[in-house]
C-alpha cells in the first residue's frame, strides 16, 4: 500500500512535515500551508495509512510505531535528513514516537492539543464515537465530528462549511474497521515516562476549552519535555489550529523562526 504525499516550497529550505490528526488527511492543513509557504519553508503533508488518498487495510496490531515508520520512509523518498514536524492530536503522538525512534530525523516539534498517555475522559469519548459507529453508522459518526473538533458558537457561525465537512467526511469515510483499527491506537499510546528523552526543541499548543482532550495534558507535556514551550489559549476547540487560524499561525512561525532559522 503507497503512502501520498505532497510536497511544496524550495528545495533547500528547513522542512516542515505536517502530520493530521484522526482524519488522517493533509487537507486538514489548508489554514496553515499559504503561511508556511510565504515565510520560506518546503512543506510536507501527507494522506496517512488507509485514510484519503492513501487508502488499504492496516496491519494489526497496529500502533503509533507503525505510522511512525511511514513518516521515516516519507523522508526517505523525499531525501529529507529531518524535519520540523507538526502534529495535530494523533499527529501530535506520531511526531513524539519518531522523535524517540529516530531523534536525527526530528529537529523539532509542534504539538498542538496532544498527549503522552491516556486520559478518562477522552476515553469516554472515544468509547462514545465507536458506539455511535457500531450502532449508527458512518453517517452519525461524523456528524457528531465536529461536537469534538470546534466551539460551539464558531460551529453555528460556520454550519455551511462544517457541513461541508461532514458530507466529505462521510464520501471519503475509510471504513469502521480502518477507523476502530487507527483509535484503538492512539488509545494504547503512552511515552509518558519517556519524555525526558526527547531532546529536540518543542512548541506544546492547547486550547483550553478543548473538549476532547482536556489541555492539561498539553500541560503534562510542557513540564515533562526537557525544551519545551506551552502556548494555550482561551478559545478554539480542538480545532484551533483552524478555528483561530491568524493567532496560531503567528505562534508557529515565531517559534519556527527561532528554531530553524
Amino acid at each position: 500500500m503507497s503512502l501520498t504525499y505532497d510536497v511544496h516550497g524550495p528545495a533547500d529550505a528547513p522542512t516542515v512535515l505536517l502530520s493530521s490528526g484522526l482524519g488522517g488527511a493533509a487537507g486538514f492543513w489548508k489554514p496553515q500551508l499559504p503561511a508556511l509557504l510565504e515565510a520560506g519553508y518546503r512543506v510536507i503533508a501527507y494522506d496517512q495509512r488507509g485514510t484519503g488518498r492513501s487508502p488499504g487495510e492496516l496491519p494489526r496490531p497496529y500502533s503509533i510505531a507503525h505510522m511512525a515508520q511511514d513518516v521515516a520512509e516519507i523522508l526517505d523518498r523525499t531525501q529529507t535528513a529531518s524535519c520540523h514536524l507538526m502534529g495535530h492530536a494523533l499527529g501530535g503522538l506520531v511526531g513524539l514516537q519518531l522523535a524517540l525512534d529516530a531523534p536525527a530525523r526530528v529537529a523539532s516539534l509542534l504539538l498542538i492539543n496532544a498527549w503522552s498517555k491516556p486520559n478518562p475522559h477522552s476515553a469516554r469519548c472515544f468509547d462514545a464515537r465507536l458506539e455511535l459507529l457500531a450502532r449508527s453508522g458512518p453517517r452519525a459518526y461524523v456528524e457528531a465530528q465536529p461536537i469534538f473538533l470546534y466551539p460551539a458558537a464558531w460551529a453555528a457561525a460556520h454550519a455551511e462549511q462544517v457541513q461541508g465537512e461532514v458530507e466529505h467526511a462521510l464520501a471519503h469515510f475509510p471504513g469502521a474497521q480502518t477507523m476502530q483499527t487507527r483509535i484503538a491506537a492512539l488509545r494504547a499510546f503512552d511515552v509518558d515516562s519517556r519524555l525526558g528523552d526527547i531532546a529536540v526543541p518543542v512548541w506544546v499548543a492547547a486550547a483550553m476549552d478543548d473538549v476532547l482532550v482536556p489541555w492539561t495534558c498539553s500541560q503534562r507535556l510542557a513540564q515533562g519535555l526537557p525544551k519545551a514551550t506551552l502556548e494555550s489559549v482561551p478559545h478554539g476547540g480542538h480545532a484551533h489550529s483552524a478555528t483561530e487560524a491568524p493567532a496560531f499561525n503567528a505562534g508557529m512561525l515565531a517559534f519556527l523562526a527561532k528554531v530553524a532559522r
